[in-house]
């Protein structure tokens, strides 16, 4: 049985194409400084977005976590959404490794306004509150279905920020998907935020990395947070190779995952079984599912025939298309959709 993984898009494998390019890159230590493909990678990736600088890290969590570490010190507050991946997925890191608290705002599927930020913005020179260091947004929000943020909306954050001498870091883990749907350009995001994450690994179908962006000064000094986090490697380049042959081959293929994603919304609205769908700005569908019916045998039941999909709260399920999910999986997935008939839940 050939499976059909909509889990996420983190899982997918590098093409034959990709191996090659991996297997071809000049290497050397990157500790030293010495790998001349991560230093292409992150020259390159600074360079779409218009920063001075960037650093190759292992994981999206270490990129974010490194940024947050910077811009705060302990006792600071990070404002953020409440479904965001900082704060919800990435084991507790804000207070760990940064010893900051967390002001959650309460948005649309992710997104919040300027406005809201404003009335979350400590008083300074209140001693009883923390003060207020940092912003964080999420682009594409992972817990919000994939949802796309007002460019236009980001701006006046950025400016309210800088007007109170705060910082805006982007949690850039699906920030191209986010462009693919409004068409606004890397430099754009570049010139609101003091820093961005960007994840190589999950649409764009690099094995491995994320590239954190920043200015010379603020990436002197993640070099040495992401040393004491764990996250200095080696020979690298073969990882970094992985991620610029996603950068010239795999953007513009994310509208495909995009059309997918969004058939696959539109007809799961036909399946009894189904209460509602998110709407769909990207490669995520969220489907919320009939009160009475159970989400465990919903996750059984295609498992059986196949279809991988993950539990994302209580009757929630979610779908990720990526560059391993075809078209021809995308009518079997459907088919399989139509056809399900799941067990109800049992009453109380």
């Amino acid at each position: 049985m050939n499976i059909i993984d909509l889990r996420s898009d983190t899982v997918t494998r590098p093409t034959t194409e990709m191996l090659q390019a991996m297997m071809g890159a000049k290497v050397g230590d990157d500790v030293y400084k010495e790998d001349p493909t991560v230093i292409e990678l992150q020259l390159m990736i600074a360079g779409m977005f218009g920063y001075e600088s960037a650093l190759f890290c292992p994981s999206g969590t270490m990129a974010n976590q490194i940024a947050i570490k910077l811009h705060t010190q302990p006792g600071d507050e990070v404002i953020c959404g409440d479904l965001s991946h900082v704060y919800h997925y990435e084991g507790g890191g804000i207070a760990f490794n940064s010893g900051a608290s967390v002001r959650l705002i309460k948005g649309d599927r992710g997104r919040f306004t300027a406005e809201q930020v404003a009335q979350n913005i400590n008083d300074p020179e209140d001693y009883h509150l923390a003060f207020t260091r940092l912003i964080v947004a999420e682009n594409t929000c992972n817990k919000g279905g994939g949802s796309v943020w007002n460019v236009n909306e980001l701006q006046k954050i950025s400016t309210l920020a800088k007007a109170h001498n705060l910082k805006f870091h982007l949690d850039g883990a699906r920030i191209f998907n986010a462009m693919t749907y409004d068409h606004s350009n890397p430099a754009m995001y570049g010139s609101m935020f003091e820093s961005i994450s960007v994840c190589l690994s999950k649409g764009l179908g690099a094995p491995v990395g994320s590239v954190l962006l920043g200015n010379q000064d603020f990436i002197k000094k993640a070099v040495r947070v992401r040393k004491l986090l764990g996250g200095a490697m080696r020979q690298a380049g073969y990882l970094a190779a992985a991620g610029i042959f996603a950068l010239n081959n795999n953007i513009e293929r994310l509208a495909e995952d995009h059309y997918h994603a969004r058939l696959l919304g539109q007809k799961l609205m036909d399946c009894s079984w189904v209460q509602s769908v998110e709407e769909v700005q990207s490669n995520i569908v969220m489907i919320n599912l009939r009160p009475e019916i159970s989400d465990q045998d919903v996750i059984y039941q295609l498992k059986k025939k196949g279809i991988l999909v993950s539990k994302f709260g209580p009757g929630i399920i979610r779908l990720v298309t990526h560059l391993d999910i075809s078209s021809s999986m995308v009518d079997h997935a459907l088919d399989s959709f139509q056809s399900l008939r799941p067990e109800k839940n049992n009453p109380a």
